[in-house]
């Protein structure tokens, strides 16, 4: 049996960033503080955060006192408005790629008739950037949302910044049929990019992949949809105790790669869980074998 990761994967620039101005927020200031929303897409990462004393909140109403913590996937304008009026202090984590982003729509929308951004429209990132687009921004999940737009003399184009390729070219191609003048922006954060390349070339060369991270991770779930295509037996986890003796059945190469808000300790955990399974099957094969 071969166990591969895959290259660069597991926690990008951008979250190491956040969970290090978490911790350093909660050794520097003295009340309580607090993130508006979850800092990153990892249930393992948050529990831990949390038992260090920084508590997220989903809802702004919420806030109350101390300090708050923007996540890694930003908010909008009027969300830091909202809590400027409070007199809570803001600490600011939001991706600097996040940011480049939400420039970027803050800038088109002077110019631009409509802005659409190829993204999940509950996502924390795409909400937060709509609130840049001064009403002119949309949001479109799928090549059939954007087939069904109505026909536009000028219209920019951008992504989420965890979005899948192959999604974004497929809305913007549809988006060309549809508009005289389009501008499109590849704004697919580069980790991303090499993230599903790796995690697509390794689905290509084993037998079993398990893709780790949050179920809430929209990074890690594209991840899944592109091993997938290439591999159907794919398997999309949160933790190693996930995986089972049957999952590995008849695997002589198995792949292992995460998402951006991975922790490095969650795939070497699921490195000694797949080799324990492969130890206790080879034991057991043994067994059978003296006995007959």
């Amino acid at each position: 049996m071969e166990i591969i990761i895959a290259k660069n994967s597991g926690l990008c620039y951008g979250v190491k960033r956040a969970i290090q101005i978490a911790k350093e927020t909660l050794s520097e200031e003295r009340g309580k503080v607090f993130t508006l929303g979850d800092l990153i897409h990892n249930p393992q990462v948050i529990a831990d955060l949390e038992q260090q004393g920084i508590r997220s909140l989903e809802n702004l109403d919420e806030l109350k006192e101390g300090t708050v913590i923007i996540r890694s996937h930003g908010v909008s304008p009027e969300t830091y408005k909202k809590i400027e009026e409070k007199s809570i202090k803001i600490i600011d984590a939001t991706c600097p790629i996040v940011k480049r982003i939400q420039r970027l729509v803050e800038a088109l929308a002077k110019e631009e008739e409509e802005i659409v951004i190829v993204g999940n429209k509950n996502h924390p990132e795409s909400r937060g950037l709509i609130g840049y687009s001064q009403g002119k921004g949309i949001i479109i999940e799928s090549e059939a949302q954007a087939k069904k737009l109505s026909k536009n003399k000028r219209r920019a184009v951008l992504v989420q910044s965890t979005q899948d390729m192959n999604l974004f070219q497929k809305v913007a191609a549809a988006l060309i049929e549809r508009t005289e003048e389009l501008k499109v922006f590849n704004t697919i954060c580069q980790s991303t990019q090499t993230n599903q390349k790796s995690t697509s070339e390794l689905a290509s060369r084993v037998d079993t992949l398990f893709i780790i991270g949050g179920k809430n991770s929209s990074n890690t779930h594209k991840l899944y949809q592109i091993s997938k295509r290439v591999l159907p037996n794919t398997h999309f986890i949160e933790n190693s105790a996930q995986i089972t003796s049957e999952m590995l059945k008849g695997a002589k190469k198995i792949g292992l790669s995460g998402g951006a808000s991975t922790p490095p300790e969650a795939i070497n955990e699921a490195v000694v869980r797949i080799k324990s399974n492969f130890e206790r099957q080879i034991h057991r094969e043994k067994i059978v074998q003296c006995q007959s």
